[in-house]
């Protein structure tokens, strides 16, 4: 019971979350609400635009030919493909860089020197290194191009983005450059965390680095290794910013386009086709939502989801017993009159 003339801080924290969610109403749920309605309808660009709902018979006509288009398919592979290609390096060199850094047996000289140098990439805009790297690339004067002339280990300029591979490689390596410091930090962050007696327990065990590394360290940040994995989903398959302006046109043979790259072509190129680039859209947002469904399904802890089933069966037994109990007491006195 709330005491006379106590005072109840409970308002303003309501008061205090008003601009945020009228923000989020306005610049994230509303264009989201928007943007899976337009999907049902024929909206073109600007000059031709007829928000109009399609018949009942073809309220899915612009998810079938998106889902049937060509071009969608070969986006949507090499989306996955190099943010699969990305990430797998990434983590690996994150975790190692994570476990060096939290090694108490050795003492890394510089250690934050270290940390900022990994983490600066992160911090220069995608837009800003996508730039960066097409002019080191430039044909047929570019600084690569100046370098490996000047040492002869080329006879004439090398255009590298006309080929495929070429070109996906360099994005997949610029979006690991960029991320494996932050992915780092977020890594060091949950070692940090884990209590130190566990590694002195292990320590006096006399369990070597590699036991500590794959029978402590990891299973004590599966949380986090989850987190880290279902945040660079959702970015790796929302890539744009690098295969748009690394390379013009999505490469050779759409070599570096993505499912991102494709929606923002669709509705601001050609035809301005609004209503399709929402049906992609919408299919790449269910795609997302599964696949991180699938990751947290796959990466649940097992024990604990075997005690919360045991002990709702336990409550269900419980439940069972007490129904019994109350239907025999009530036979008991129902005998007794």
């Amino acid at each position: 019971m709330k005491k006379k003339g106590s005072i109840s801080y409970a308002k303003y924290g309501y008061i205090f979350s008003i601009p945020f969610v009228v923000a989020y109403l306005i610049f994230a749920f509303y264009p989201t609400l928007y943007t899976i309605i337009i999907g049902f309808t024929n909206l073109r660009g600007v000059g031709k635009t007829t928000f109009q709902f399609l018949p009942l018979a073809k309220l899915f006509d612009n998810y079938r030919a998106v889902l049937t288009a060509p071009t969608f398919k070969i986006a949507l592979g090499n989306t996955v493909k190099m943010w699969v290609l990305n990430f797998i390096p990434q983590l690996i060199l994150a975790l190692l860089l994570a476990a060096w850094f939290t090694n108490r047996r050795i003492k890394v000289p510089g250690e934050g020197a270290f940390k900022v140098l990994f983490y600066m990439p992160n911090i220069i805009t995608a837009a800003t290194v996508a730039i960066l790297f097409n002019a080191l690339l430039g044909y047929p004067m570019g600084p690569l191009n100046d370098l490996l002339l000047r040492f002869n280990f080329i006879s004439k300029p090398i255009d590298f983005l006309i080929y495929k591979k070429v070109a996906q490689g360099f994005v997949i390596f610029i979006q690991t450059w960029m991320w494996y410091g932050y992915t780092m930090i977020i890594m060091i962050s949950a070692i940090l965390g884990i209590s130190p007696d566990i590694f002195e327990a292990a320590d006096i065990d006399g369990a070597n680095g590699f036991q500590v590394f794959f029978k402590i360290t990891l299973p004590s940040i599966r949380t986090i290794l989850l987190f880290t994995l279902v945040q660079s989903l959702i970015g790796g398959l929302n890539m744009f910013d690098i295969p748009q302006l690394f390379v013009q046109n999505s490469g050779p043979d759409n070599a570096t386009l993505t499912t991102n790259v494709y929606i923002y072509k669709l509705a601001f190129s050609g035809g301005y086709l609004y209503n399709r680039a929402s049906a992609a859209s919408m299919f790449m947002f269910v795609i997302i939502a599964v696949c991180s469904a699938l990751l947290f399904f796959i990466m649940r802890d097992k024990d604990e989801a075997a005690m919360k089933k045991a002990a709702k069966l336990q409550r269900k037994e419980m439940k069972k017993a007490e129904k019994a109990r109350l239907a025999a007491a009530g036979s008991a006195v129902k005998g007794g009159k």
